[in-house]
């Protein structure tokens, strides 16, 4: 059965004051712009239909980027735009973590660290694919920043789509010199350079002070201890078997591109002062399993995740970055021997969006099946929907 409990019912009952002046402000913007979407807070409109008497209120979205209820629209827009710029080739997936050693730095530092793993993460792809050894050919990636593990803890790593070729200097498209369907780059190879440049720029940002260091740090006298433990640690790049078929990069990553840190369904009971969820047990094969951990506590995990404002938690790079990719997807294409393709519009991938999600056009009434939804009145942010149109008709959502 699908469940009615929601994360904006934990926001509420545990969200107080002395919890809201311990985070940032833009975190606090967060939370509250959760505890208001979907309802009167947002205001609305009231559709009818033209062939028979349904009426529908439709509360406005608070369209927060990590708000559970707000994702699907762009989610399925993105992938369709992803889908007009795969090519007939096969795709890897890689995925750089960080060592939880660095969970301090990436809690006070978020936008620093993060942009660091990005940074790294395309130096060590760029470094390979730039080898005549390995491809010796311009190389791309779609990345996509993850903070959490499946019990909301920290855990940052980025997910990395790249194609098994690339863009010579001659505009050609190159394979990959070893000639294997299975195999991109060397993997120990790839964790001993990431290793070393995420560290040399980390100690850079020590050294000029641009970070700022939690209370219990071991950063600063104990620097060199510290660097030690990072050294000797395996530091890892986890390499998946390339994608069965094109489009099945696109349904993986679109997974992750617009995913909450956790979805309404997976909350299963709030009490007075303890929040239970579902989580899947990797080590156990997969599983769901119930935990229980503190209101508090849950919330303060939550917040581990919601990213600073303006925060590119999608970046493309490589021939796939966005001032070159027009023109290197046309290169690639002749190539391949593959027909160009005519871009959609942003109004039309929503219209194929919303169809792809509702079954079909998103006007249609659900009630009659022939007519059509034509909206009769909007209503402002806090007001009731007017009177004359309150009818026991499910609430809907406005995209």
């Amino acid at each position: 059965m699908r469940s009615t409990l929601e994360l904006a019912d934990i926001i509420n009952k545990f969200y107080d004051e002395p919890f809201r002046q311990r985070i940032p402000v833009y975190k606090q913007r967060t939370l509250g712009a959760l505890t208001q979407c979907r309802t009167a807070a947002l205001g609305g409109h009231i559709d009818a239909c033209d062939r028979c008497d349904h009426t529908k209120i439709s509360y406005n979205s608070c369209r927060n980027r990590h708000c559970p209820k707000c994702q699907g629209l762009k989610k399925e827009m993105w992938a369709i735009q992803r889908e007009e710029e795969l090519l007939p080739i096969a795709y890897f997936h890689l995925v750089f973590t960080l060592p939880h050693e660095l969970n301090g730095l990436c809690s006070y530092n978020p936008r620093l660290m993060y942009n660091l793993l990005f940074e790294s993460a395309w130096y060590v792809l760029q470094t390979f694919a730039n080898d005549p050894l390995w491809l010796g050919a311009k190389s791309a990636a779609t990345m996509v920043l993850h903070t959490w593990s499946q019990k909301l803890t920290l855990h940052p790593h980025v997910h990395c789509i790249v194609p098994s070729g690339g863009l010579a200097a001659d505009g050609k498209w190159q394979r990959s010199r070893k000639g294997n369907a299975n195999f991109l780059y060397p993997v120990l190879a790839m964790n001993q350079v990431y290793k070393a440049y995420f560290l040399k720029i980390l100690k850079g940002y020590l050294k000029g002070n641009e970070l700022k260091l939690p209370k219990k740090s071991p950063i600063g006298k104990a620097y060199y201890n510290w660097k030690e433990i990072l050294y000797k640690k395996e530091w890892v790049v986890y390499t998946k078997p390339p994608f069965g078929g094109a489009h099945n990069v696109v349904k993986y990553l679109s997974r992750y591109s617009h995913r909450a840190a956790i979805t309404n369904q997976r909350i299963t009971d709030i009490t007075d002062d303890q929040v239970t969820f579902r989580y899947k047990d990797y080590k156990a094969g997969g599983i769901h399993k119930p935990t229980t951990v503190n209101g508090q506590e849950f919330l303060k995990r939550f917040c581990h995740h919601i990213l600073p404002p303006r925060f590119r938690k999608v970046r493309h790079r490589g021939f796939l970055a966005n001032a070159s990719k027009k023109k290197s997807l046309t290169l690639a294409r002749r190539s391949l021997g593959e027909a160009l393709l005519v871009a959609m519009s942003k109004q039309e991938r929503k219209d194929l969006a919303k169809q792809r999600i509702f079954g079909v056009s998103v006007n249609h009434c659900p009630c009659c099946k022939k007519g059509q939804m034509i909206t009769m009145d909007v209503f402002a942010p806090n007001k009731d929907p007017p009177i004359a149109f309150m009818s026991p008709n499910d609430v809907n959502v406005s995209f």
